[in-house]
């Protein structure tokens, strides 16, 4: 049969990413139930939305509520402002001296933690008459970024002190969410340094998805950072959270046949063979490998839908393509395998690879086009 395209969607290659809006508004509305009322929301789009497409996706999130938007880099938040997004928009990660002149250009808000940053915000000020817009970065317990507990205080009075910054924010970031014991831990420290300084006008935020949807749910601050939740993906959530939202996976990861043969009885697929044919069987090769963001150690391990049937990949998975047995299916070149969507999750992926599941859909995103749909 001639090679044809068997559905509506139109790539540069027959190899995407499908992304459902739908699903993330749906996301939101769901979440939404686990927040205070007046509470804000930071959606964070940082990592091109954890794989999503940031600028693609950010309408439907600021239509559905979201009041911030939260980025690992300055470069990321740029990117945002060159695409026409006016919405307040924080740095989550820390930036470096250089970018506080874009920062302050570009109305991007950042995490202010060292004395360095200070000194920056005011070389900033005299520079450009701009004020720096900041919140405070806390380091709580994950020894990662932030003020440190003992130096905390004083560093938050000596930035509220400066012409040069537009204090608008404190937040920390909790190592173990799903950790009762060590949140609470946390919670302590952080609750210590707020009443000691004055927080009138101030957002302030600590609480993550897992945070959000718990029991801790009353002290949700006024702001919470939705992230991962947003695109439909479950992340570890504590024992004692309350009832989980209901939550529709936004990505779908889909192929087109481009070649279908018979591998013969006792024959070889792919490098090195890990995969030998007991049988006659009907392979199916579509153009999505490793170099898309496929781990090759799934080689053996996942399956396809193809035609609504379960179909095993088979073979190493290389650079740029892989293979399917698709023995006993009536099927064409051109037709569509779904690696991920269609009941197959990539959590499946991420149990069988010993990670997590957003690593996974930060990686799927080299070459694969995104296509949007309702």
């Amino acid at each position: 049969m001639k090679y044809q395209r068997l559905s509506n969607i139109n790539t540069k290659r027959d190899a995407w990413v499908e992304i459902n809006l739908d699903a993330i508004e749906k996301n939101i509305l769901s979440l939404k139930t686990f927040v205070k009322e007046g509470t804000k929301i930071l959606a964070v789009v940082k990592a091109d939305a954890y794989g999503h497409g940031s600028s693609m996706i950010a309408p439907t999130l600021l239509a559905s509520g979201v009041d911030y938007l939260g980025v690992a880099s300055i470069d990321e938040g740029i990117e945002l402002r060159n695409n026409k997004f006016k919405s307040p928009i924080l740095v989550l990660g820390a930036a470096p001296i250089w970018a506080f002149d874009y920062a302050a250009q570009n109305n991007i808000s950042l995490s202010m933690f060292l004395d360095n940053h200070i000194e920056a915000a005011k070389l900033t000020y005299r520079k450009t008459g701009l004020k720096t817009k900041a919140h405070i970065k806390l380091d709580t317990g994950m020894n990662r970024i932030g003020v440190e507990k003992d130096y905390a205080v004083e560093f938050i009075k000596k930035v509220q002190s400066l012409e040069c910054v537009e204090l608008q924010g404190i937040f920390t970031h909790f190592a173990n969410a799903e950790n009762e014991e060590k949140t609470l831990e946390q919670l302590k420290i952080w609750d210590n340094i707020l009443s000691q300084v004055d927080t009138k006008g101030l957002i302030l935020h600590c609480f993550n998805t897992a945070a959000t949807i718990s029991k801790y749910q009353e002290k949700n601050y006024n702001m919470v950072r939705l992230g991962l939740a947003l695109y439909g993906l479950v992340p570890d959530l504590p024992s004692f959270a309350n009832e989980v939202p209901n939550l529709i996976p936004a990505m779908s990861l889909k192929g087109r046949i481009i070649n279908i043969h018979t591998a013969k009885s006792g024959t070889g697929v792919s490098y090195c063979h890990t995969f030998v044919a007991k049988k006659d069987t009907k392979i199916a090769t579509i153009p999505i490998g490793y170099a898309d963001g496929v781990d090759r150690r799934l080689s053996n391990k996942i399956y396809g839908i193809l035609n609504g049937q379960k179909v095993p990949q088979v073979g190493n998975i290389t650079m740029d393509q892989m293979m399917f047995d698709i023995s006993g299916i009536d099927a064409n070149e051109g037709d569509i395998i779904t690696l991920i969507g269609d009941d197959i999750s990539i959590n499946d992926w991420a149990e069988k690879l010993g990670t997590i599941n957003y690593e996974l859909t930060c990686r799927l995103k080299a070459r694969l086009s995104r296509v949007y749909t309702r």
